[in-house]
């Protein structure tokens, strides 16, 4: 049997998907085959495994510092927000239906069976498992049915270590307060607490430290210093929003409601020619270099967006002064001349007129492509110029897209398929495939046609985004076993 661990959280997002990609990245440089879990995982970004499974980013990240290939038993239950009230609801990596919360929430009893089943998975193949919960363990209100939290600790037996994120404030009184309102037995879980994002000198802390480990009975296991790591974020409560780059070149991707898969600009995010904002006004689309509209949850929801704000005239002004403009999976759609949803797969509108920048049709079918797939350049661009490279990443799209007139594709698949559009310019081109920008040629080329616009001089630097992420997972961990007590944490877990 696995040893395993958990984190569970006195909030949503006070780094429990970090701590945890870090644990994984620490105990496998120790010499363990280590697996990451969530049962239920609430996120708009996803990844498609290697099977066509759909799970949390957020898991494949871990699974990724882990050195292991991602499954979708790390994270049986995926739920993609489609309003402020359902969400569509993935099971073991196939889309199970669009349910509304109270709906889901007296279902959730029944999948217990399919949360144990891929946890038994994992600790029959793993040395250990490392385990995320969701939001607070003291939501009180959703303790009857839990599955995510303190449920299931109690479900596979697992150690619980409580984060507090002292960056937001009143940490002592979270963490507290979070002990406070479990049940005695849940209580006796928690075996250390850790703070998290601590900006300071930590002997001020340490008075406070001390008072609490006599108030809760549970020793503090490490102060985290707040980490500026480029990896993944697990959802849409991020800071990753605010516009911290200081480059020459603009690069704008339009925020829109349903923004999904927005980890496809990590990539962009950290070359350090690119200033990359994430557009929330048309004022702001006015210095943009290039123009990115992501994927959607919600299309054609998305599509109105766009033009109830006037997006639709700023991006035609851009369009005409030869700005390119690039669409993934739901932008690659609103890019075209109309979205069509016969099913209401997505929203209660059956039609909306798209962009009409690229000559093409889509339809939403009641069915998910989900594929991981590699595809050869077969046009040209003065964009990206890269006819004849192979690109790789995944597909997410209950669409079907097709040509009308004379529009060319860009990508032949490696299964035949063709994919994605371009405009008889070359300017602008829309694709399914999410992760296109992981590929470093593809990425430097876009780039070196932009510094060429602005006659910025272009070198032969070149960056690895897989040589990056490797080392932001050893920085993660290196910070993390500087500031945790990580043999008590292998102790607590029987290692």
């Amino acid at each position: 049997m696995a040893k395993n661990i958990m984190f569970q959280g006195t909030a949503s997002s006070v780094g429990k998907s970090l701590l945890s990609a870090g644990l994984c990245r620490i105990l496998n440089n120790h010499g363990y085959n280590v697996a990451p879990f969530k049962s239920q995982n609430m996120a708009l970004n996803s990844f498609v495994t290697k099977e066509g499974k759909e799970m949390g980013r957020a898991q494949a990240v871990q699974a990724e510092s882990a050195r292991v290939e991602p499954r979708v038993d790390m994270n049986p239950i995926l739920l993609k927000p489609t309003s402020n009230v359902g969400s569509q609801v993935i099971l073991n990596g196939v889309v199970y239906k669009n349910m509304k919360a109270m709906d889901y929430y007296k279902k959730k009893p029944e999948f217990k069976k399919y949360i144990i089943d891929a946890y038994q998975n994992l600790d029959n193949n793993f040395d250990c498992v490392v385990i995320e919960g969701a939001g607070s363990p003291a939501e009180i209100n959703l303790r009857k049915n839990d599955i995510v939290n303190m449920g299931l600790a109690e479900m596979i037996d697992s150690p619980v270590i409580l984060v507090g994120d002292i960056d937001r404030g009143g940490v002592f009184a979270s963490i507290y307060g979070t002990i406070m309102l479990m049940a005695e037995e849940e209580r006796a879980r928690i075996k250390g607490f850790i703070i998290n994002k601590f900006r300071g000198d930590v002997k001020i802390l340490e008075p406070g430290i001390k008072m609490i480990e006599e108030k809760i009975n549970i020793p503090c296991l490490g102060v985290v210093p707040y980490m500026d790591v480029n990896i993944d974020d697990e959802d849409s409560v991020t800071t990753r929003f605010d516009n911290k780059n200081s480059g020459e070149i603009n690069v704008g991707i339009i925020r829109l409601p349903y923004i999904s898969n927005f980890t496809d600009f990590s990539p962009l995010e950290i070359e350090k020619d690119l200033n990359v904002k994430y557009i929330k006004n048309t004022e702001e689309l006015k210095d943009m270099d290039m123009i990115i509209i992501p994927g959607s949850k919600n299309t054609i929801k998305d599509a109105e967006y766009l033009f109830n704000n006037g997006f639709d005239r700023e991006i035609y002004r851009k369009r005409r002064k030869g700005v390119p403009i690039i669409g993934i999976c739901g932008g690659y759609q609103i890019l075209g001349r109309e979205i069509v949803d016969p099913y209401l797969v997505e929203s209660d509108l059956n039609r909306i007129n798209g962009l009409s920048i690229l000559d093409i049709k889509t339809t939403m079918l009641k069915n998910k492509t989900t594929t991981q797939t590699k595809g050869e350049f077969i046009v040209d661009s003065p964009v990206f110029d890269d006819k004849g490279d192979i690109v790789t990443g995944y597909e997410i799209h209950m669409g079907e897209t097709e040509m009308l007139g004379e529009s060319s594709h860009i990508l032949r698949l490696e299964d035949g398929r063709l994919d994605g559009a371009i405009s008889e310019d070359g300017t602008v081109i829309g694709t399914y495939l999410h992760g296109i920008f992981d590929n470093d040629n593809f990425r430097k080329n876009i780039i070196k046609f932009l510094k060429k616009q602005k006659g910025i001089e272009c070198s032969d630097e070149s960056l690895s985004y897989y040589e990056l992420k490797e080392k932001e997972y050893d920085k993660l961990a290196d910070n993390m076993e500087k500031n945790i007590n990580i043999n008590k944490i292998k102790e607590i877990m029987g290692l």
